[in-house]
C-alpha cells in the first residue's frame, strides 16, 4: 500500500513487525520536482514500543500478515485483560498497559471486538467504531437551556467521562465514538 493511502488505524509491517499506525503528518514540499513526504508514528504491537517513519508518497508497505479473531472480555484483573475467542473458545491474555486505551470502552457485552493475532500470539485488539455504554452519573438538566446546545459532563459504565447534550438523564445509553471518546447519540 502506498504511503498516501495508508490511514491512522491501520496495520501495516514495518522493518518486519506489525505496527500499527497512531497519525501521520503530511509535509508540502517547498521546491518544485519535490516529494510529498508522509511523517508516520505508530506502535509495535509486539514490543509495543512506539516507532516513527518518513516515506514519500510513492513508496509502499505490505499491510501487516496477521489474523482477525471474534473475541469477547472475559475479565480483567490488575495486570492483565483476558478475552475469550468466540470461534474455537481460545483465551488470550494481554497486558493491560498496552490496553490503556481501549479499557474504557470494553465491556463483558461488547460485540465486535476482533484480536489481532500475530504468528499465533495476541497482540492487540481493534474496537469497532462506536459503542454503547450506558451513564451512570451526570447532572439534571436546567430549566429553560434547551434551546441551545449546551452540553454536561457524564459518566459512563465503565468510568469513562464525555461530554453529553443536556437533556439526556442517568441511566439512559448512549453511542460514544471509539477512535474520539465523543458523544455520537443516544442508542
Amino acid at each position: 500500500m502506498q504511503a498516501k493511502e495508508i490511514k491512522p488505524g491501520a496495520i501495516m509491517n514495518f522493518e518486519g513487525a506489525p505496527v500499527r499506525i497512531e497519525s501521520i503528518n503530511v509535509q508540502s514540499p517547498s521546491a518544485r520536482g519535490a516529494a510529498t513526504l508522509y511523517k508516520f508514528r505508530g506502535r509495535n504491537l509486539v514490543t509495543r514500543q512506539k516507532t516513527d517513519f518518513v516515506l514519500k508518497g510513492t513508496d509502499s508497505l505490505p499491510p501487516a500478515d496477521f489474523h482477525k479473531r471474534a473475541v469477547t472480555l472475559m475479565y480483567t484483573d490488575a495486570d492483565q485483560v483476558h478475552l475469550l475467542d468466540q470461534t474455537d473458545f481460545n483465551q488470550y491474555s494481554l497486558p493491560r498497559e498496552s490496553m490503556a486505551e481501549d479499557l474504557p470502552y470494553l465491556t463483558e457485552a461488547l460485540q465486535g471486538m476482533v484480536a489481532l493475532i500475530y504468528n499465533g500470539e495476541c497482540v492487540g485488539v481493534q474496537l469497532p467504531a462506536a459503542v454503547e455504554l450506558k451513564i451512570t452519573r451526570c447532572d439534571p438538566a436546567v430549566r429553560g437551556n434547551s434551546a441551545t446546545g449546551r452540553t454536561k459532563p457524564a459518566t459512563l459504565e465503565t468510568g469513562l467521562l464525555i461530554q453529553v447534550p443536556e437533556y439526556l438523564r442517568e441511566g439512559e445509553i448512549v453511542k460514544v465514538d471509539t477512535r474520539t471518546g465523543e458523544f455520537l447519540s443516544r442508542a
